[in-house]
């Protein structure tokens, strides 16, 4: 019996013995806020309590709490009592978010008539559960979450809550990556059914869910899988130019960990999206550049590991993915790949990080402190000659420069 499995072996005929885990895991006494310090009715939800489940919390965990009513009041007291913040989220439904010393409680008021009510109207089983602590901690799971966990399964309470909220379409696959959990088939059939609702949502909210679950460790299948169901079609690159890039995540084994986490969100949002909607969802011009840089230098791949680039291209492809070079690596073959790491992990080899010998005040100096275009490109032609070894010293590189000048002076005076 796994780990996994042992913390829900006694879930049917010992539901104490689950309370005690969840609360020793969660730790109240070092939460920021006491229990006590809520109105009686008051019930932990959500994700904080899968996690736990999970033994996956982090340090601080975000706490999220239904309140019998007037939540948003009640948060603008408490931050004033522990001097921590008060964000109001939605003050039609009376959510507000209480932020102090690193840690963020989301307190929002009961939807319908009782607890039980209100979790029905939750996005999956799994974030339907809660745990109430007067006058001592009980558990509620009236969706049966504890048990699609504990099969590894992800469901959803319903198809009017997708329909709902949207969003919830694209968080069941952001949960599976993250979490490693199944979507059933009635509820891919309610995604497939609805897919054309999420362009409705605010872009922030989808950008947000994309961004963690490109992150996720089972990302992969789940990627493949939202590409079958057309989930973001509206953002999606045509067909035509995903046939042209492909992920051979069979070699991802050759890259650190640290190396994964440049490489494959990026592969995964190059797949998930094209250039204009990752503009039209409102990813940074950073990551829109990269993901455009990363395009254009994979189709340029001849199969031959790009050497039959011209030097000056070379040069240009090492300094537009100098950091983010692993997600371009992905696409070699396994030996490629070796050679090319061993070289990007070298912050020294003049190729895989160009670098002019010398600096622009040295050339202005050389060259009588005249200034214009030319120390850029002379700064360039230095580049790329140290990158193919044929400056092998700072004097040399200083020669050069002035034979250089020479030859190009009667062009810039």
């Amino acid at each position: 019996m796994s780990l996994f499995e042992s913390n829900f072996s006694c879930v049917n005929n010992n539901q104490g013995f689950l309370i005690k885990l969840l609360i020793e895991r969660l730790n109240p006494a070092g939460w920021p806020i006491q229990p006590r310090n809520f109105p009686p009715g008051t019930a932990l939800v959500g994700g904080a309590i899968r996690d736990a489940l999970l033994n996956n919390l982090k340090h601080k965990p975000d706490l999220d709490f239904i309140v019998p009513s007037g939540a948003i009041k009640l948060t603008e007291q408490l931050a004033l009592e522990i001097n921590g913040r008060c964000v109001i989220l939605d003050s039609k439904r009376d959510i507000a978010r209480l932020v102090v010393k690193g840690w963020t409680v989301d307190l929002a008021s009961q939807v319908g008539l009782s607890l039980k009510d209100d979790l029905s109207r939750r996005d999956y089983t799994i974030n339907s559960i809660a745990i109430t602590f007067d006058p001592s901690p009980k558990i509620f799971d009236p969706n049966n979450g504890i048990n699609h966990l504990k099969d590894r399964k992800l469901i959803a309470v319903s198809e009017k809550n997708l329909i709902e909220d949207p969003l919830r379409l694209l968080r069941g696959f952001r949960l599976s990556a993250e979490l490693n959990l199944q979507l059933d088939l009635k509820t891919i059939s309610w995604i497939k059914a609805h897919k054309s609702l999420l362009k409705n949502v605010a872009r922030e909210r989808i950008k947000f869910e994309l961004e963690r679950l490109v992150n996720g460790l089972w990302a992969d299948e789940v990627v493949q899988r939202l590409q079958q169901i057309g989930l973001l079609d509206p953002w999606s690159p045509k067909k035509n130019d995903l046939k042209t890039f492909s992920l051979p995540l069979k070699n991802i084994s050759t890259l650190n960990a640290n190396e994964k986490e440049i490489a494959v969100p990026l592969i995964f949002l190059i797949k998930l999206l094209s250039n204009e909607g990752l503009n039209n969802l409102g990813f940074s011009r950073k990551k829109v550049k990269q993901c455009n840089l990363l395009r254009y230098w994979h189709s340029r791949n001849d199969g031959f590991a790009f050497k039959s680039l011209s030097e000056l291209d070379r040069i240009q492809l090492h300094k537009d993915l100098e950091n983010i070079l692993p997600a371009l690596i992905l696409q070699l073959s396994t030996s490629d790949q070796e050679q090319w790491l061993i070289r990007w992990r070298n912050a020294k080899d003049p190729l895989f990080h160009p670098f002019s010998p010398l600096d622009g005040d040295t050339l202005k100096a050389i060259c009588n402190d005249q200034q214009g275009l030319w120390i850029g490109q002379l700064m360039n032609f230095l580049c790329k000659e140290n990158a193919f070894g044929r400056i092998k010293n700072r004097e040399e590189a200083y020669e050069l420069s002035l034979n250089w000048w020479k030859q190009n002076q009667p062009f810039y005076d």
